[in-house]
C-alpha cells in the first residue's frame, strides 16, 4: 500500500538495498551528460525548484501566447504562487461554451515529485509538439495544468528520499493537503488559515465546470478512484462505491492500460506486501485504504468533476536520472485520460422562447444517483460509459424534459440538446436533438389545459392509508428517499428522549443544499404524540409529491421553486403510547419526560421554567441553521388555523396582535378556504357546540393562552412565519377515516406551500463586488419586525398586497430605502448597498461640519458638540454600521474575534494577554489607539472590563461590538477617529473565561459559571471618596440610555422597583463587601460605576442586538467624559515639571503628578479647590470650575521653592472626605418583562480611574497603589484569586501615568 495518499510502512532492509542502487544511479546522473527528449527538446535531466519552475512557465506562456495563459489560483503558506497553465486553441482566458474543461494537479504532497516534473514536461509537449493527436486534443478541450499544489513542501524535500522519511509531504503548517478537504462522511477539523492551498483549490473547483481531473501522486503505481472513504471508515478492504462507479473504473483503466508498469497490477514497490496487487492496475480508494478529506471525492461531490488519483512511481522523490523513464512511462497515459473527457453525453439546455442557454439546470440520469448542472451558457458534459440512458433536465421556472433511450457509444461523445418550456408558456412543443426527436408525453402537455379538479384527478394519489408506528414510518421514509433520490434527502435534526430520530424529508430539485433565491418551507407534525392526523397527512404528502414530480405541473412547479422540508413526527415517543380511537385524551400527548413540547419554547411574556427537552432543542437548532420563510405546525383536537401571538402579557383571552397580523391572517385563510368544513367555522359541534371561528381562523391568544408555544418562537427568533393548524376533532382517528382527511386537506396543504412565494424577495448585494451580503436587516416601515438576509444575500419578506417603504441596512454599508408595490405574486426587489465612505460620513455628521484651524481647539469643540443634547445622537446617526449581535462567543470564538480585530486593524490595535485563568485560558486585553503600544503621557486612558461573572456574558458581547464599532469607523467617521486619536482605549472582555465556559445561554438566575473554578466570586475577591463625581458619571450613562433614566427596571422578580433617575448608591441597593469597585475607588483612586444592562443573567442571543442598540450611546458617552474634568501640570518658576507632587482635591482625594508633572482627574461639574504640595516647594491652592459640556479644564500650577523650613515641605493637614460609596446605574427595561431574575444581574461595571498613587507603575487595573501595605492580600493568587491580574504580576508597560478612565464589565 505504498502511496502518496498515506505514508507507507517503512521496511528498512528493503530500502537499504534500494538506496544502494539509487546511489549508483545518482552518481551516474552526475557523471552523464544531460538527457533530453529528442523529439520536442524537453530537458528531463533535472528537477525544477520553485524559481526554476516559475521562470520556465513564464517563458512558455510568453512564447506561446496564442495557446497558453499562466495564472495563479492562490498562494501557499509561504506565499508561493500556485501556478496554473491554461492551454487551448480558444483564446486563453475567454469562455468557450461547449468545450469541456480538463485539469491535472500535481505535487499535492511536496515530496512526491515525479508528478510535478511530468506535468511540466506535458505542458512543454502540448505547446511545442507537432503531434496531430495533440492538435485534435487542443481544438476540442480546454486544458488546465497545476504542476505543484504544495511548492512549500517540495522545497523541504530531499532528492533520493523514496519513502518520505526526510519530510516535505505536508505543507508549511504541517498539514496533509489530501486530508483537508470537506468530507461527506465526517467533519474535517482543519483551519482554513492553515491550508490556504486547499482553500484556493476548493474555490477554483467550485468556480469552474471541470469535467475530468487527474490528481498525480507517488509512492506506488496504480490508478485509484472514488470513493476514498466510507461511512464505516474501515481501514482497508471496504469497497465504497460511488453512483458513477462504472465511469470511474473506465477512466482509471484508460490511464493504467497505457502505463507499462501500472497495467500489470504488480508494481513491486519495496515496501509492498506480497499479496498487494491491483487488478488491471486500478483500485477503489477506500478498498485500498480509507482516506477522509481527500480531494478526489470533493471534486466529484462538490464540483461535478470526475477525478481519479494516479500513483506514478514507487519512489516518491527518485534521482533526476529516473525522470526521463517516468516521462516515457506516463506520456501516453496522460494524453489518453485527457481524451476521455469526450465520452458520454454533451449538449446545451436552452430556453424555448428566448433561445438562450439556461445555467444551473440539473441533468438527471435515470438510475444514477448523481446529478450535474449546466454551465453559464447552458452547456453540459455528462460522462457515461457506453449504454442506453434516459436523461431528464430540470430547471427552476421551466417544465422538466426527458429524452428516452439515448444511445451512448465509447467515442465520440453523444450530442443531446434540451429545449425547456417556461412554466405557463405555450402548449405543445418538441425537443430536438441530433440523435432523436422526442415529443413530450400527451399526459404532460394535456394537463396544462385542464381545470384544477380535472388536473388533480389525473394526479397520482396515495394508496396505502394506515397508521404508521415509528418503525413503519422509518421504513416508508427510507423507501421514498431511495426511490426518488433525484428530489429527496432524508435527514435527522436530532433525537427524542428515547433516542428515536427526528426525521425530516427534504423534497427539492436540488436536495442537500440551499439554492440562492429559492425559499425554504417546512411542515411539522405530531408535536403532541396522540395528535396523529398531521403525521399521516405529511407521509401522504411526501408520497404525493414524489410520485407526481415531473408529470403534474403543480407539483413540479412547487418542487422546483421551493425547498420543502417535512418532519412527520416531532414526538415519536409520545406516539408509541397513544391509542387509536382517542378523541380528546392526553395519553401520549407529552414526550417521554412528560413535558408538553408546545409549552417548552422560550416565551416573550413568561419565563418558561420547565427544562428544555431534546426535541425542543433539536428543532430550535434546526431553525437557527436553515433560513425558513414559512411553516405550519399540524395538530389535532379542533378544526381551525391558529396564528400569532399565542399568548399575551397578562395571560388572559384577548386578541394578541403581532406586527404582521395582516399577512398571518392571509396565510391562515389560504389554508382554511381550501378545507370546506374548516372554513365554515363550526369545527366540533358535538364536543364544543358553541365554538365558532370566522372563516376557520383565529388569533391564538384570542382562543386560549399558550405560553412557550413553537409558532411564536419561530416568528420572534427566526425569519420564519409559522401558524398552527388543527386538523380535526379526533386526535387519533381510526385508520379507516384517514382517506377522508387526505381528501379534505390535500388542496390546503399544497396551497399553503404556495404562500411562500408571496410578498417581496430578492438579494442584498455589495456594490463593489456584486456578492451577497449576509445578515443584512430588511425593515418595512410601520411593521415592527425586521428580518435578516441569508448567507447568499437572498431574502424573502412575506407581505399582503400594498405599497411599502422597505429599508435594507448592513454593517459597513450605507442603508438603502425603496418604495415597493406588492401584488399577489412575489415581486423581486434587489438592494445593492455601497460601502460607507468618508464623503458619506462627513455629509451626515453635523458635529463636524465646522472645523478649526487649531487642532486643540477643534477637539475641544468636538467634545462640546458631543456633550450637547443631540450630540451623541447625531454621532450615532453618522455611523451607520449594523453590528448585528446574533450569537455569544465562547472562549475560542472570543480569542478568534479579538485576533480578527487586531489582524484587520493592526494600525490602531494591540492585543496582549494579561495572564491566564486557573484553567490556563488567556485574559485578553485589546488596546485601541492611533499609536497602540506607545507610551503617550498626555493622553487619558479609558479601560473597559467585562466578564467578572462568567454566567453574565452580556458585557463581553457589548465590548466586542463596541471594539468593532470603533475600529470600523476609524478613518471613516471624523468624530470617532478623533476620539481614538486622543484616547488610549483598553478593552478586557472576559476576566472569568473559565466560568463563562460552563455557563448556559437562557439561564437567567442560574449561578453556574458565576465564580471561577475554585468557587471564588471575583467581585468579592478584592480588598476594600469622591461621591459627587461617581454619581455624576452614573447619571451620564443613565441619561444616554433609552430606558435606564426612567427608573423603572420592570424585572419580573421586582416589577414595582423604582430607582429615581436610574441611579442608586450600591450599598443602598445590593451591598456586598470587598467588591472590585470599592477596591478601585479606595486604593486605585479609580471611581467605578456598575451598569446593569438586562434583567436576565444570560439572555438568549437573539436579544443581544437590542441590548447593544440601547447601550451604544451610553458607551460612547464614557469616551467623551474621559476628556472632561481637570487636566493640569505642576512646574517650578523655570517651567521644569515637578514629578510626584501631591494634588489634593476639595481637601479629600489625593493624586500624584506623573514624571512629566502632569495630572488628569475627573470631577463632577461645579467649583473645586485644588491644592498642590511638593517636597521643597510652597503649598499652592487654586480654584477651578468644571463644566459638563466642555473639555477638561486646563490648569498650570507654578510652585516656588520653600526655604522657610530648611527646604522641608510645609505640612498640610487635610481631613479626608472619603465615603466608600459607589453608584450603580441600572437598566430599567432592557426587555421589559421578558427577563426574570431573583436579582437584577448581568452587570457591566464601569470604573472611572482618575489618577494614580506614587506606588503605582503601569499596573493595568490601577491596583498597585499601597502595594506595600497590602502585599499579603495581593499574593493570595494561590487560592484561586484573580488578584495577580490586578497587581504587579501582569504589568502593562505601555501605559502612561495619565490613565484617566477605566471601565469594568461583568
Amino acid at each position: 500500500m505504498a502511496s502518496g495518499r498515506r505514508r507507507p510502512r517503512f521496511d528498512g532492509a528493503a530500502w537499504a538495498r534500494r538506496l544502494v542502487s539509487l546511489s549508483a544511479l545518482m552518481l551516474f546522473s552526475v557523471l552523464s551528460p544531460a538527457a533530453a527528449d529528442d523529439e520536442s527538446g524537453i530537458d528531463t535531466s533535472r528537477y525544477y525548484n520553485y524559481q526554476n519552475m516559475t521562470e520556465l512557465l513564464r517563458g512558455l506562456a510568453a512564447a506561446h501566447g496564442s495557446l497558453a495563459r499562466l495564472f495563479s489560483i492562490g498562494q501557499s503558506v509561504e506565499k508561493r504562487s500556485l501556478w496554473v497553465m491554461e492551454i487551448s486553441t480558444t483564446p486563453p482566458g475567454l469562455p468557450s461554451p461547449g468545450k469541456p474543461k480538463f485539469k491535472y494537479v500535481g505535487n499535492m504532497h511536496g515530496d512526491e515529485t515525479v508528478s510535478r516534473q511530468v506535468l511540466l514536461y506535458l505542458i512543454q509537449y502540448l505547446l511545442r509538439g507537432r503531434d496531430p493527436r495533440v492538435d485534435r486534443l487542443l481544438d476540442a478541450t480546454d486544458i488546465y495544468i497545476l504542476p505543484s499544489m504544495n511548492p512549500d513542501g517540495f522545497e523541504r524535500s530531499v532528492e533520493g528520499d523514496c519513502s518520505g522519511e526526510q519530510g516535505g509531504r505536508n505543507n508549511a503548517r504541517n498539514k496533509d493537503l489530501n486530508r483537508s478537504f470537506s468530507d461527506q462522511f465526517e467533519p474535517v477539523d482543519v483551519d482554513g488559515a492553515d491550508v490556504p492551498e486547499v482553500v484556493a483549490m476548493e474555490k477554483w473547483i467550485k468556480e469552474n465546470k471541470f469535467v475530468v481531473s487527474g490528481n498525480l501522486h507517488g509512492g506506488s503505481v496504480v490508478a485509484s478512484y472514488p470513493y476514498d472513504d466510507s461511512i464505516i471508515h474501515k481501514e482497508i478492504g471496504y469497497y465504497s462505491k460511488s453512483p458513477d462507479d462504472e465511469v470511474f473504473k473506465y477512466l482509471a483503466k484508460s490511464y493504467a492500460s497505457k502505463h507499462p508498469v501500472m497495467k500489470t497490477g504488480t508494481p513491486h514497490c519495496a515496501n509492498d506486501t506480497p499479496e498487494e496487487t491491483f487488478k488491471d492496475g486500478i483500485t477503489n480508494g477506500a478498498e485500498w485504504y480509507d482516506v477522509s478529506g481527500g480531494m478526489q471525492d470533493y471534486n466529484y461531490l462538490q464540483g461535478d468533476c470526475f477525478e481519479i488519483v494516479l500513483e506514478l512511481s514507487c519512489c516518491k522523490y527518485p534521482p533526476a536520472s529516473e525522470l526521463s523513464k517516468e516521462w516515457d512511462n506516463n506520456r501516453d497515459s496522460l494524453l489518453t485520460l485527457m481524451e476521455k473527457v469526450h465520452i458520454g453525453v454533451a449538449g446545451f439546455v436552452t430556453d424555448a422562447v428566448l433561445g438562450s442557454g439556461i445555467p444551473n439546470a440539473i441533468i438527471v440520469v435515470a438510475d444514477i444517483d448523481h446529478n450535474i448542472t449546466t454551465g453559464n451558457f447552458g452547456d453540459f458534459h455528462r460522462l457515461l460509459v457506453p449504454g442506453t440512458y434516459n436523461i431528464t433536465v430540470v430547471a427552476q421556472g421551466y417544465m422538466p424534459e426527458t429524452i428516452f433511450n439515448i444511445e451512448v457509444v465509447e467515442s465520440p461523445v453523444t450530442q443531446c440538446n434540451f429545449t425547456l418550456q417556461p412554466l405557463g408558456a405555450a402548449d405543445n412543443h418538441t425537443v430536438e436533438t441530433t440523435t432523436t426527436v422526442v415529443t413530450s408525453t400527451a399526459e404532460n402537455i394535456g394537463t396544462q389545459n385542464l381545470s384544477e379538479d380535472e388536473r388533480q384527478s389525473k394526479a397520482f394519489e396515495p394508496e396505502n392509508f394506515r397508521h404508521h408506528n415509528y418503525a413503519d414510518m422509518e421504513i416508508l421514509l427510507r423507501k421514498y428517499a431511495t426511490e426518488y433520490r433525484a428530489i429527496t434527502r432524508l435527514y435527522t435534526v436530532g433525537k427524542s428522549v428515547k433516542q428515536k430520530n427526528l426525521y425530516v424529508m427534504e423534497i427539492s430539485d436540488n436536495p442537500g443544499r440551499h439554492e440562492m433565491g429559492e425559499p425554504e418551507f417546512k411542515y411539522i407534525g405530531n408535536m403532541h404524540g396522540n395528535e396523529v392526523v398531521g403525521r399521516e397527512l405529511l407521509l401522504n404528502l411526501i408520497e404525493y409529491l414524489c410520485h407526481n414530480f415531473g408529470t403534474d405541473p403543480e407539483v413540479t412547479n412547487l418542487v422546483t421553486k421551493t425547498r420543502i422540508h417535512i418532519m412527520p413526527s416531532m414526538n415519536p415517543d409520545g406516539y408509541e403510547i397513544a391509542k387509536e380511537g382517542d378523541m380528546n385524551g392526553m395519553v401520549g400527548r407529552n414526550n417521554s419526560n412528560n413535558f408538553d413540547l408546545n409549552r417548552n419554547f422560550p416565551d416573550q411574556f413568561f419565563q418558561i421554567t420547565d427544562p428544555q427537552q431534546p426535541e425542543t432543542l433539536a428543532v430550535m437548532d434546526w431553525l437557527n441553521k436553515t433560513p425558513f420563510v414559512l411553516s405550519a405546525n399540524l395538530h389535532g383536537g379542533s378544526l381551525v388555523v391558529n396564528y400569532p401571538y399565542d399568548d399575551d402579557a397578562d395571560g388572559i383571552i384577548v386578541y394578541s396582535k403581532s406586527p404582521d397580523d395582516a399577512i398571518f391572517r392571509q396565510l391562515s385563510l389560504a389554508f382554511a378556504k381550501e378545507n370546506s368544513p374548516m372554513f365554515e367555522g363550526h369545527p366540533c359541534k358535538t364536543i364544543y357546540p358553541s365554538e365558532y371561528f370566522a372563516q376557520g381562523i383565529t388569533n391564538g391568544a384570542n382562543w386560549y393562552n399558550v405560553p412557550g408555544g413553537m409558532q411564536d418562537w419561530n416568528y420572534l427568533h427566526t425569519n420564519c412565519f409559522e401558524v398552527t393548524i388543527e386538523l380535526g376533532c379526533y386526535k387519533f382517528p381510526y385508520a379507516k377515516d384517514l382517506p377522508k382527511y387526505w381528501k379534505q386537506n390535500k388542496k390546503s396543504l399544497l396551497q399553503f406551500i404556495k404562500q411562500v412565494h408571496h410578498g417581496v424577495k430578492g438579494f442584498v448585494l455589495d456594490a463593489t463586488n456584486g456578492k451577497g451580503i449576509y445578515n443584512a436587516t430588511i425593515s418595512v416601515a410601520e411593521v415592527s419586525h425586521p428580518l435578516r438576509s441569508a448567507k447568499d444575500g437572498d431574502y424573502w419578506r412575506l407581505l399582503v398586497p400594498g405599497v411599502y417603504k422597505i429599508t435594507v441596512s448592513a454593517r459597513g454599508y450605507i442603508p438603502m430605502t425603496r418604495n415597493v408595490t406588492v401584488v399577489e405574486a412575489a415581486v423581486e426587489v434587489n438592494f445593492t448597498l455601497s460601502r460607507v465612505t468618508d464623503e458619506y460620513v462627513i455629509s451626515h455628521d453635523p458635529v463636524l461640519t465646522n472645523s478649526s484651524a487649531e487642532p486643540g481647539k477643534e477637539f475641544e469643540k468636538l467634545i462640546k458638540s458631543l456633550s450637547s443634547e443631540e450630540g451623541l445622537k447625531h454621532l450615532i446617526l453618522s455611523a451607520p454600521v449594523d453590528l448585528s449581535l446574533y450569537r455569544y462567543h465562547d472562549y475560542k470564538d472570543l480569542s478568534e474575534a479579538l485576533r480578527g480585530l487586531h489582524n484587520n486593524y493592526p494600525a490602531i490595535t494591540k492585543l496582549r494577554s494579561l495572564g491566564q485563568s486557573t484553567e490556563v485560558r488567556q485574559i485578553w486585553a485589546l488596546e485601541i489607539s492611533n499609536k497602540p503600544g506607545a507610551k503617550e503621557l498626555a493622553k487619558p486612558k479609558i479601560k473597559f472590563v467585562a466578564g467578572v461573572h462568567g454566567n453574565a456574558p452580556v458585557g463581553t458581547e457589548l465590548l466586542l461590538a463596541f471594539a468593532e464599532f470603533l475600529c470600523i469607523h476609524y478613518g471613516k467617521n471624523q468624530a470617532i477617529t478623533k476620539l481614538i486619536e486622543e484616547t488610549k482605549i483598553v478593552i478586557v472582555p472576559s476576566v472569568n473565561p473559565d466560568g463563562r465556559e460552563i455557563a448556559q445561554e437562557g439561564q437567567c438566575i442560574s449561578k453556574v459559571g458565576m465564580t471561577n473554578v475554585h468557587g471564588k466570586d471575583l467581585d468579592t475577591d478584592f480588598i476594600v471618596e469622591n461621591e459627587k463625581t461617581l454619581k455624576y458619571l452614573a447619571t451620564v450613562y443613565s441619561n444616554n440610555h433609552p430606558k435606564m433614566y426612567l427608573g423603572h427596571p420592570g424585572c419580573p422578580n421586582n416589577t414595582d422597583e423604582s430607582i429615581p433617575g436610574g441611579v442608586v448608591r450600591g450599598a443602598q441597593w445590593h451591598g456586598h463587601m470587598y467588591s472590585m469597585k470599592d477596591f478601585s475607588v479606595t486604593y486605585g483612586h479609580c471611581p467605578e460605576i456598575t451598569v446593569y444592562t438586562v434583567c436576565c443573567n444570560f439572555p438568549h442571543a437573539k436579544e443581544l442586538s437590542a441590548i447593544w442598540h440601547d447601550n451604544k450611546k451610553s458607551l460612547l458617552s464614557m469616551l467623551v467624559e474621559v476628556h472632561k474634568g481637570l487636566r493640569g501640570k505642576v512646574t517650578d518658576k523655570a517651567g521644569n515639571p515637578i514629578p510626584r507632587a501631591n494634588i489634593i482635591l476639595n481637601e479629600g482625594v489625593k493624586i500624584l503628578t506623573s514624571e512629566a508633572g502632569y495630572f488628569h482627574v475627573l470631577l463632577a461639574p461645579g467649583s473645586h479647590d485644588v491644592d498642590a504640595l511638593a517636597e521643597g516647594y510652597q503649598h499652592q491652592r487654586k480654584q477651578v470650575t468644571v463644566s459638563s459640556f466642555e473639555a477638561a479644564t486646563s490648569l498650570v500650577i507654578v510652585v516656588e521653592v520653600d526655604n522657610k523650613l530648611f527646604g522641608l515641605p510645609r505640612e498640610l493637614v487635610v481631613t479626608a472626605a472619603g465615603t466608600n460609596w459607589y453608584y450603580d446605574a441600572v437598566v430599567l427595561v432592557a426587555y421589559g418583562a421578558t427577563m426574570s431574575a431573583i436579582i437584577v444581574t448581568a452587570c457591566i461595571v464601569w470604573c472611572v480611574c482618575s489618577i494614580k498613587s506614587n506606588h503605582q507603575k503601569d499596573g493595568f487595573h490601577r491596583l498597585r497603589q499601597h502595594r506595600d501595605e497590602y502585599e499579603d492580600e495581593i499574593r493570595m493568587m494561590s487560592m484561586g484569586s484573580k488578584k495577580s491580574l490586578l497587581s504587579s504580576e501582569f504589568q502593562d508597560e505601555t501605559e502612561s501615568d495619565e490613565d484617566t478612565l477605566y471601565v469594568n464589565k461583568h
